[in-house]
Order: C-alpha cells, then sequence, then structure tokens
C-alpha cells in the first residue's frame, strides 16, 4: 500500500468549527485557567472523534513550529534556554531571558515575544490534555465503534495525554491531573504528585502499544503509530523506575519492530547552494532534509510531523534566522574596518555567486546561541576532536564555522579571503574583529537548521530568512537507541556502550567508547538530537530517573529524587558545561547577568492557574513566591480522578 502523507486539512475544518477551544484565533496561546476547558458540543460521531484527533496531532507539532506570525522564538527554542546547550542570544532585546534564576517568577518572565514562548507550556499542554479528554470522554457515545476501532482511537487519546503529562511532570512537578472534559466550571484542584501520574502513564501507553496499529498497518504517514507509542512507554517505564521494563520495550522496538538505523545516502539529495557552500551528499545530511523524512524508505523514522509549504498543515519555523548567527552585521569587520559579510540581493550590483551566503545560511539574528560546550568540547570522545563525526564537519558541509565564511564586500583589499575573529595590527597587537561575540560568533549544524525560504527567493529580496517549511521528527531510532543504553546504566548492564556506539557508527565517528556513564549518554543525546529532543525536559526526567536508581554521575555524585530543586544532575550539568550561566565571565545583555538557580529544574505554576483556581491551591514549586510545604496534593491518581467526580 503506497503511504499517504497525513493531511491535517482532512479533518481540521471541521474541528475549527466545532470546537471553539481549538485554536483558530489568537487565543489559542492564551494560558486559560483549567476551568474554562469545556466543549460547546459533543462529539458523538467519528467525524466528531477524527476532527478532535487531527487537532490534538496538530497541536503536538506547534512545540516544534511558530503558532503566531512572529518570526523569532519557537517554543522548543525556549526550553533550550533552560539546558546545557544553549543560551538567549539577541543582545538588543531588552528582555531578552537570560537572567532566569532572577527573572523566572509565578509572575514574570512568561513572554510570548521574541524573548521565550514559556506560555505555551503550561496553557497550551493543557489544552492538548483536552483533546485527549474528549476523545476519552466521548468515545463510549459513539454508535456503531467496533470495539478494535474504539480501543485504536483510546490509544491515541493516550498517547496525546501521556505525553503532554509527561512534559508537565518534567518541566513543573506536581500538577494538576485532569483525565475528563471539564463540562461544568471547576475551580477547586489540587496538585498530584509527580509519582502517582506517572503510575497513570504507565498503564495508559501499556494499553496504546497494545492496541494502536503499526505504521506499516495504516494508510497515512503522521498519525501516531504503535511505535511512537511504544517509544512513549519507554520514557514512562524509566521515569516508573521499571528498568528493565524499559530495555523490554527499547528491545522490541529496536530489533522486531521494522526500524533500522539509516547507514547510508538515501532519498533526494538536496545540495542548496553549492556555488557558496557544497554539500557533498552524506546519511547525515539526507536524513534532516525535509522530504526525507515521512518516505518509505527511512527506516529510522518513527514518527514525523508533516509541515509542508502551501498546505494547511505548513507553518513557518525561520530555524536559520532563529538560530544561525547574526554575520551580517557592522559588529564584524574587515582587518580594514568595513563590514565583514553583508546579504546581498540577487539584482544587486555587488551579488557574488560564490559567497552568497544570505542564500547559503540564511539571514541570521541569533535569538539563541550555542554554549562553547555545544560548538566545541562537546565533540572530544576520549580526549580528542572526533574529526569523523559527520554531525560536526565543515568538510562535508553539514556543520558551518565562521571561518568559513568569506569577506564579500567591494569595499575591502580582503575581499574572498575567510573572515577572522582577530588579526595582528602592524604594531604587533592583536585586534579582535567581532564586537559581539555572543550574537554573531559561534559554529552551527548546517543540516539541522537549512530550509527552503520560497517568498523570500526573488530577485529583490536580501533577507533569506528560511521559512522552516520541512517536516519534523517526533521520534526516531536514534533515541530509541540511547534510552535503551540509559536504562542499561541504570541495571548496570555494560552493554549500554554498544547503544551508543551504534549511534556514533552510524555518524562515521572514529572515537568509540569503551564504556559510559550517564554523562557521556546525555553527551550523545545532544550530539544525535539537538533541537529534536526536549532538552531540558529530557534532563529533568533523567535526572529524576538518575535518583530513583541510585546510579552516580561523572563525579561520583548521586542524588534524592524529593529534593532535585536543592542538587541534580540538570544542575550538575548547568553547572559543568554551560559556560554562560552563574560563571561570571562578564557576558551579558544590557547589563544582566546569566543566570540560573538549582530550584528553576521545577519552573513556578504561572500564578494565573493559582489566582483562577479559586477554590483550591495547586502547590507552588520550591523556590519561588508562594511556595507552602504543607499544600496538601494527591498522593495517588485515583484519589486525583475520584475527585472529578
Amino acid at each position: 500500500m503506497k503511504k499517504q502523507i497525513y493531511k491535517f486539512k482532512l479533518w481540521i475544518g471541521a474541528a475549527c468549527v466545532s470546537l471553539a477551544f481549538a485554536g483558530c484565533t489568537d487565543d489559542f496561546l492564551k494560558p486559560d485557567p483549567l476551568s474554562l476547558y469545556e466543549p460547546t458540543e459533543t462529539f458523538t460521531t467519528i467525524d466528531g472523534l477524527d476532527a478532535v484527533l487531527a487537532a490534538a496531532d496538530k497541536h503536538l507539532r506547534s512545540y516544534w513550529t511558530n503558532t503566531e506570525a512572529i518570526d523569532l522564538m519557537l517554543p522548543l527554542m525556549s526550553e533550550y534556554l533552560f539546558s546545557d546547550l544553549a543560551v538567549a542570544g539577541k543582545t538588543d532585546d531588552a528582555e531578552a531571558f537570560c537572567d532566569i534564576a532572577e527573572r523566572f517568577t509565578p509572575t514574570n518572565g512568561w513572554y510570548n515575544f521574541d524573548q521565550n514562548r514559556l506560555v505555551i507550556f503550561w496553557g497550551e499542554t493543557y489544552k492538548g490534555i483536552m483533546y485527549a479528554n474528549t476523545i476519552i470522554s466521548y468515545i463510549d457515545r459513539v454508535e456503531g465503534l467496533d470495539e478494535a476501532t474504539k480501543n485504536e482511537y483510546l490509544g491515541r487519546a493516550y498517547f496525546h495525554r501521556a505525553y503532554r503529562y509527561m512534559a508537565l511532570c518534567f518541566q513543573f512537578g506536581d500538577v494538576p491531573f485532569v483525565t475528563k472534559l471539564i463540562e461544568q466550571p471547576k475551580q477547586d484542584y489540587k496538585s498530584t504528585k509527580r509519582e502517582a501520574i506517572i503510575q497513570k502513564l504507565v498503564q495508559d501507553m501499556e494499553f496504546a502499544v497494545e492496541h494502536v496499529p503499526d505504521q506499516n498497518n495504516m494508510t497515512y504517514i503522521g498519525m501516531i503509530n504503535k511505535g511512537a507509542c511504544r517509544q512513549l512507554l519507554i520514557k514512562c517505564y524509566l521515569a516508573n523506575g521499571d528498568f528493565q521494563k524499559a530495555k523490554e520495550q527499547a528491545d522490541i522496538l529496536i530489533d522486531q519492530s521494522g526500524y533500522a538505523l539509516m547507514q547510508d545516502n538515501f532519498g533526494t539529495f538536496s545540495n542548496p547552494n553549492p556555488q557558496t557552500w557544497n554539500i557533498t551528499e552524506n546519511v547525515i545530511w539526507d536524513l534532516h532534509q525535509g522530504l526525507n523524512k515521512t518516505i518509505a524508505a527511512n527506516k529510522e523514522a518513527i514518527l514525523v510531523m508533516p509541515n509542508r509549504y502551501g498546505t494547511d498543515s505548513g507553518i513557518r519555523t525561520r530555524t536559520m534566522r532563529n538560530m544561525v548567527p547574526r554575520w551580517n552585521a557592522d559588529e564584524i569587520k574587515t582587518p580594514d574596518n568595513v563590514r565583514a559579510v553583508n546579504n546581498y540581493a540577487l539584482n544587486d550590483g555587488n551579488y557574488d555567486a560564490t559567497m552568497d551566503f544570505n542564500r547559503a545560511f540564511g539571514r541570521g539574528q541569533a535569538v539563541i546561541r550555542p554554549t562553547y560546550f555545544a560548538e566545541n568540547s562537546l565533540w572530544y570522545v576520549n580526549g580528542m576532536l572526533d574529526e569523523g563525526d559527520l554531525r560536526h564537519n565543515n568538510e562535508v558541509g553539514n556543520w558551518v564555522r565562521m571561518e568559513d565564511l568569506k569577506y564579500n564586500g567591494p569595499d575591502t583589499q580582503y575581499r574572498g579571503q575567510n573572515v577572522r575573529y582577530s588579526w595582528t595590527d602592524a604594531n604587533g597587537n592583536e585586534q579582535v574583529l567581532c564586537s559581539d561575540t555572543i550574537r554573531s560568533w559561534f559554529d552551527w549544524p548546517h543540516y539541522k537548521l537549512w530550509s527552503e525560504s520560497p517568498e523570500d527567493d526573488t530577485p529583490t529580496a536580501n533577507q533569506y530568512n528560511g521559512s522552516g517549511y520541512q517536516d519534523f521528527y517526533c521520534y526516531r531510532l536514534a533515541e530509541t537507541y540511547l534510552l535503551r543504553a540509559e536504562a542499561k546504566y541504570y541495571l548496570g548492564d555494560p552493554t549500554a556502550v554498544d547503544d551508543v556506539n551504534a549511534v556514533r557508527r552510524r555518524a562515521r565517528c572514529q572515537q568509540l567508547y569503551t564504556t559510559v556513564n550517564i554523562d557521556d549518554i546525555v553527551d550523545e543525546r545532544a550530539r544525535e538530537l539537538w533541537m529534536e529532543e526536549w532538552r531540558f525536559t529530557e534532563l529533568s526526567r533523567i535526572s529524576y530517573c538518575l535518583a530513583l536508581s541510585g546510579k552516580p554521575d561523572n563525579e561520583g555524585k548521586t542524588y534524592d529524587k524529593d529534593r532535585l530543586y536543592e542538587d541534580s544532575f540538570w544542575f550538575h550539568r548547568i553547572t559543568l558545561y554551560n559556560n554562560y550561566y552563574n560563571k561570571n565571565t562578564g557576558a551579558n545583555i544590557r547589563g544582566r547577568q546569566y543566570t540560573m538557580g538549582a530550584h528553576n529544574i521545577n519552573w513556578p505554576i504561572p500564578q494565573s492557574a493559582i489566582d483562577a483556581n479559586l477554590l483550591g491551591q495547586l502547590s507552588q514549586n520550591p523556590g519561588y513566591d508562594g511556595y507552602d510545604p504543607n499544600a496538601e496534593k494527591w498522593e495517588t491518581w485515583e484519589e486525583a480522578v475520584a475527585a472529578e467526580e
């Protein structure tokens, strides 16, 4: 059977008509109080269920894409600001989110513009839960459903609910657990303990794995399938301390489900600007280029989210604009003191196709920038820089260094020479040529950020922003290998190293591990899954799992799962590897230092949600205003469910 791309437009029109909460206006982004989540119509037909399921699928993709007309800062990028890999980079923005320890509070820091999109991770996540609960609540009222079809719908709904709750549990900690569609206003929520929620997620995902079909038994690519459910179940098992079960599920996904790591070139090879920046075809480039993510030849893709230009499912992300350095700026000079690199329109008399960095890399604005660790030291294994790693290789074109750009202005004697960070003047003094090293000087993974920009590709356009209309991976098999390595580490199984090395071999790495610790596994996640995984959420989850296991990090430290707000594996990574936060290096934005607190492993419960819950008390997290250690919480998920009646 020929597989088709799942087009959200099949049902999303019905969703927008019948769902006042479906997000067809700007209200989609507002963090509504939980008490307002109620339907305007019932859903007692298959078409109604399909409408909600389509809305849930589209909503899942919105964490990766830009849900507004504003060009800058994606939700996923905001998540990375809390990681070891990235920090805010927009140095001309007075509200840039850098001093997080001081500024992130229940009432402050929830920007929804260029600075961050953290507001989405509370209100929109509960909206996704609402979609799932709509299906679960109405499934028994739909006439004519056979048991197998009913269980498919339920399994997909459980996936959507569990995916959102896994995020909430490891971003916010203890949160309200809502399992039913709210038909009457409810303002007396209490938080439910994280471990209790996870126990329920395990049950739900076990059901989903049993009843949702494999991708090869489905007509459309892009709908929730059995492989995706199994991947999420692995994470639920890990979070529940069921490490052996997690390993066994990973065994099935890797060895018995028809998936495989892509080892060779495949699909359509794109070489978008070979005169300026040539790409030598390689498996890593092919794996991450737009249309190759959904084709049948791609055996690694587990769950792909379609995002096509010119379709109802297409939303621009402008990945190059957001995450490439601001190279076309006066902050970088030539040795003879003119702008180093220019972005010319095609009809400009100074245009040179061999130095068209505008179309090769996009007009970067560096809304976020990588840490030194992400650019450099991450790529050392066994004490050596791995020259073979295709993910960090500028010779094949996957990785770009600032020094790969060339001076391209007509008014410099250095035209055509490679850009330099500094030079030695006639007096023997070193002169730094970049005055803004935060925003305008760093290296980047071109293979992850490149995207075409049809609306910018005109003769007069000098701002090629990279629309980002391309499909996204939610899950692929490389992560499964690293999840299995994690489970094995907790179990004390030395073959964890084999799974990490399997991912490295595919990337043509020359340096392989002989043993691995949890830091090595997390490092490999950074190399392989940059801007695919939810980096902060995964580090928070791993912090919790590591504490459950009693295993040490690479410094020999173990952690208490109930006091992670004081010390955690996540904060160990921030302290050790992020060269901005808390380092007193002088790096700042508008005089504000980069800071992160240990308590930021749990984000603050928004004050708007607390205030809307007039008849109950949500539990605020330690380290934030309103924290009350005596706030009552549901100890079990059964208690939380009973309280919904």
